[in-house]
C-alpha cells in the first residue's frame, strides 16, 4: 500500500469525530512520551523512561522546594523557562498555586499543561511535620498496593510435555505475577518494594535450592532531610550525577523529537529504584551529607549477586566467566545454573559545589567496581580492549555555568586501563521562540565505564566519537519544528561491524496544536551505518561492512470528540536499504478511547506489513498502570486489543487486557521454547490496585 493512500485512510478515519478541545482528567503518560520523544526502534529503553516520569507522577516536585537540576530532569522546560521560573520566586516570593505558572515569563499553555501533571505548588512549611517516623508512615494517604498477573493464553513450546530427556523446557508455570507497594511523602520519606516472577520461572518456597517465592525482589527505604543528611537510602537504588558518563543508568533518554533538554543530564543524586529491569541498579546503601555551605558529599556501597556462566580454566585451576547475564531470566536449568553466580561490588563517591544563587556547578566522582570471578572475554578482536579482570575504577570531573540563556555543561573522566572518556554541550535560548543545542562526545576504545549513560549513539560508553547538534524554532503559537543530526564514529571494530566504520542520524518534525489535546504531527528520520553482511550474502572469509540506510515517516493526528470520546490515528512506514536490496514495512492503526467516569475503555485495530525485522514498526500501547507496551509489529498481521479500568469506590481500581495478534504469513510465532503453534497470539493482563 502506498504511503499517501495509508495518510489519506488514517485521516479520513480521524475526521469523523473531530471536535474541540477536551480537559484531560488524568496524564496519560504513553501520550507524553510519545510527543516528546521520538522512539522508532528498540535503543532506547522505554520501560526505564516510563519507570522515571512514573516517579515524578507518583512524587510531584513541589516547585516551592526545587531546584534547576530537578527540574531539568522532567525535560520539559527549556534553560529560559527555568531562570524565569527561579527569578520569578525570588522576587515574588513562593508561589501560592500552580495557576501562577501563567503569570511567569515565556511559560506558554502547552508548556504549563505538560508540566502540571509532575509539580505540585506547596508552602515550605507545610512539609515539616514533628511527628514521629512511624506515625507519619501509617497516616501517609500517599501510598498504595499493586497486584498483577499476566500471561499468554497460547501454549509456547516450553510449557509443553518433553518428547524425550534431553528436551529443555520451562521450570514454572506460564503466568508472570507482579506484585508492589509504595507509601511515600514528598521531601520526606518513601518505603516500598517490589516482587516479581516472570513467565517460565519458578514460584516456590525452598530455602535449600534458594527458593523464596518470587524470583525477584526489590526495596528501598529513604530518609531526607535529617539534618545535615539530605537523603539516606538502604536497599535499592541508582545515583545521577555529571553527564552520567560515571553514574547515571535509568534517568537518560536517547534522541528523539524532543532535539534540546534531553541532550544535558541533572545532579539528581540518589533515587530509590523500583522497577523489575534486574539490571543497572545498586544494592546496598548511599547518603548526601552536606558537609559545608554549598558543598556536599554522597557516598555509596553496593554488593549484588549477577548472573553468569562459569568456565573452568585448567591452567589456571579457576573458575572464570566471559560475560554478565542481564536478561533477568530463570526460567531453564541453563538460565538457573548461571544465576547468582558473581558478587559485584561498587562503592564509591561524588563531592558536588552548587551554590544556590551563582551560575557555576562543579564535582567530581570515583567509582570502585569488583568482581568475586575474573572475566575473561571470549577470543574475538572486537573485545580486544573490554574491560576484563576482577576490577575497574574510574574518576572524573563534571561542571556546568549559566550565563543568561547560555547554558555550559561538560564531563570528564578516565578508567583503569587509561581510556578516556569526555563529553562537552551547549545550550542557547537565542530567543522565546528558537533553541539550539550542540554536544562534542569521545569515548575511547579501552575507556570502561560499567554504570555510564551518557549522551551517545550506542548503549555503552565506548569507543564513539561524535558530536550533535539540535534545533527547535516556534514560528507561531501552535506550530513547532525540531530536528537533530548526529554524525559518530567507531575507532575500533565492534561485534556486528569488522572494521572501524562512521555513520549519521537526522529527524525532522513539524507539529501542529490548534487545541490543548488535539495533535497533528509529520516526522522523518533518516540512520545511515555500516552492518557486516551475513554469509550468504559476501562469499570472501572476510566479509567487509557496507554502509545500510534506514528511513522511517510518521504521521499522527490526536484529537478529543467531546468529554468523555477521544481518537488517535497513526501511520508509519520504512525502507532499509543494504547490499543493494531494498526492503520497507508501514503500519497503521486506529485507537479509540472512552472515559466514563468509574470507566475507562482503551481499544487499538491495526494493520502492519514488513519485508523482514529491519522494518519492524515500534508502537506504544496504552498499558496497566505502571506498565508498559511497545510491541515491534514485525510480519504480515492484524493486531487489536481492548483496556478496561474499573474504579468500583474510591480506594479499588482494576484493570483488564486482552490483545491479540492474527499473523497471515505464518504457521508458527516465535522460535525455540516461546514457539507458538498457530498463527494467533493472545495475551491477557489483570490488575488490582488497593489505595489505604
Amino acid at each position: 500500500m502506498k504511503p499517501f493512500l495509508l495518510i489519506i485512510l488514517a485521516l479520513g478515519i480521524s475526521s469523523l469525530a473531530f471536535a474541540q478541545l477536551n480537559q484531560q482528567k488524568a496524564i496519560d503518560i504513553e501520550r507524553f512520551i510519545e510527543e516528546v520523544f521520538a522512539v522508532q526502534n528498540g535503543d532506547v529503553s522505554a520501560e526505564e523512561l516510563y519507570e522515571t516520569l512514573l516517579l515524578f507522577y507518583s512524587n510531584p516536585i513541589n516547585l516551592n522546594n526545587t531546584n534547576k537540576d530537578e527540574l531539568r530532569s522532567l525535560f520539559i522546560l527549556s534553560e529560559l523557562q527555568i531562570n524565569n521560573l527561579v527569578s520569578y520566586i525570588e522576587e515574588n516570593g513562593n508561589l501560592l498555586s500552580i495557576y501562577e505558572l501563567q503569570a511567569i515569563p515565556d511559560f506558554d499553555l502547552n508548556t504549563i499543561y505538560r508540566l502540571t501533571p509532575f509539580v505540585t505548588v506547596k508552602e515550605t512549611g507545610l512539609n515539616r511535620d514533628n511527628r514521629g517516623f512511624i506515625e507519619r508512615v501509617l497516616s501517609e494517604p500517599n501510598n498504595y498496593l499493586l497486584l498483577r498477573y499476566e500471561t499468554v493464553l497460547e501454549d509456547k513450546k516450553g510449557y509443553l510435555p518433553k518428547q524425550d530427556s534431553s528436551d529443555s523446557r520451562y521450570v514454572g508455570n506460564k503466568g508472570k505475577y507482579y506484585t508492589r507497594f509504595r507509601v511515600s511523602h514528598i521531601n520526606d520519606f518513601s518505603i516500598g518494594f517490589t516482587a516479581e516472577k516472570d513467565a517460565g520461572e519458578q514460584l516456590a518456597w525452598n530455602p535449600k535450592t534458594k527458593n523464596f517465592g518470587a524470583d525477584f525482589y526489590s526495596g528501598h527505604i529513604q530518609l531526607q532531610n535529617q539534618g545535615r543528611f539530605k537523603n539516606i537510602v538502604i536497599g535499592d537504588y541508582q545515583i545521577q550525577y555529571g553527564q552520567s558518563l560515571l553514574i547515571g543508568a535509568g534517568f537518560n533518554v536517547g534522541k528523539g523529537a524532543e532535539t534540546i533538554t534531553t541532550v544535558r543530564r541533572s545532579n539528581l543524586g540518589i533515587r530509590p529504584y523500583t522497577s523489575v529491569i534486574e539490571t543497572n541498579f545498586f544494592r546496598g546503601g548511599a547518603a548526601t551529607v552536606s558537609i559545608a555551605q554549598n558543598l556536599e558529599f554522597t557516598g555509596f556501597y553496593s554488593r549484588l549477586n549477577q548472573d553468569a556462566a562459569l568456565k573452568a580454566d585448567t591452567l589456571e585451576r579457576e573458575n572464570f566467566i566471559t560475560s554478565i547475564q542481564q536478561s533477568g531470566f530463570h526460567r531453564t536449568d541453563a538460565e538457573l545454573n548461571a544465576k547468582d553466580k558473581v558478587v559485584e561490588s561498587n562503592y564509591g563517591g561524588t563531592l558536588l559545589y552548587q551554590p544556590s544563587k551563582h551560575p557555576l556547578t562543579l564535582g567530581s566522582t570515583f567509582i570502585i567496581n569488583e568482581f568475586s570471578t575474573r572475566l575473561i572475554r571470549a577470543e574475538r578482536v572486537y573485545n580486544n580492549f573490554e574491560f576484563k579482570g576482577t576490577s575497574n575504577y574510574n574518576i572524573g570531573l563534571f561542571g556546568d555555568y549559566n550565563w543568561q540563556n547560555i547554558s555550559l555543561f561538560a564531563e570528564g573522566a578516565m578508567s583503569k586501563s587509561g581510556g578516556f572518556g569526555g563529553v562537552i554541550g551547549v545550550i542557547i535560548n537565542l530567543n522565546s521562540r528558537l533553541e539550539t543545542s550542540m554536544v562534542l562526545r569521545n569515548y575511547d576504545k579501552d575507556f570502561h565505564s560499567l554504570y555510564g549513560n551518557a549522551f551517545g549513539e550506542s548503549t555503552r560508553n565506548i569507543n564513539e566519537q561524535g558530536w550533535y547538534w539540535g534545533m527547535k524554532y516556534k514560528p507561531f503559537r501552535k506550530v513547532e519544528f525540531t530536528g537533530y543530526f548526529d554524525s559518530f564514529r567507531y575507532q575500533w571494530l565492534t561485534s556486528s561491524i569488522n572494521a572501524p566504520s562512521t555513520g549519521f542520524e537526522y529527524l525532522g518534525r513539524v507539529s501542529y496544536r490548534p487545541t490543548r489535546n488535539t495533535l497533528l504531527f509529520f516526522q522523518f528520520r533518516e540512520q545511515a551505518k555500516d552492518h557486516n553482511p551475513s554469509a550468504n550474502d559476501q562469499e570472501e572469509v572476510i566479509r567487509f561492512p557496507l554502509l545500510g540506510k534506514k528511513r522511517n515517516y510518521t504521521v499522527n493526528l490526536d484529537f478529543p470528540a467531546n468529554d468523555w470520546l477521544s481518537f488517535k490515528s497513526r501511520v508509519q512506514w520504512s525502507s532499509y536499504d543494504f547490499n543493494n536490496k531494498l526492503t520497507e514495512g508501514f503500519a497503521i492503526w486506529q485507537d479509540m478511547n472512552l472515559d466514563f467516569g468509574k470507566f475507562r475503555i482503551s481499544g487499538r485495530y491495526a494493520i502492519f506489513g514488513t519485508d523482514d525485522f529491519n522494518n519492524a514498526q515500534y508502537a506504544y500501547e496504552r498499558d496497566l498502570l505502571y506498565a508498559f507496551s511497545v510491541p515491534a509489529y514485525s510480519g504480515t498481521a492484524s493486531r487489536h486489543y481492548v483496556l478496561i479500568q474499573y474504579r468500583p469506590i474510591k480506594r479499588i481500581t482494576f484493570w483488564i487486557k486482552y490483545a491479540q495478534t492474527n499473523y497471515r504469513d505464518r504457521d508458527t510465532i516465535g522460535t525455540g521454547l516461546e514457539q507458538i503453534e498457530g498463527n494467533k497470539r493472545t495475551d491477557f493482563k489483570f490488575q488490582l490496585r488497593i489505595n489505604f
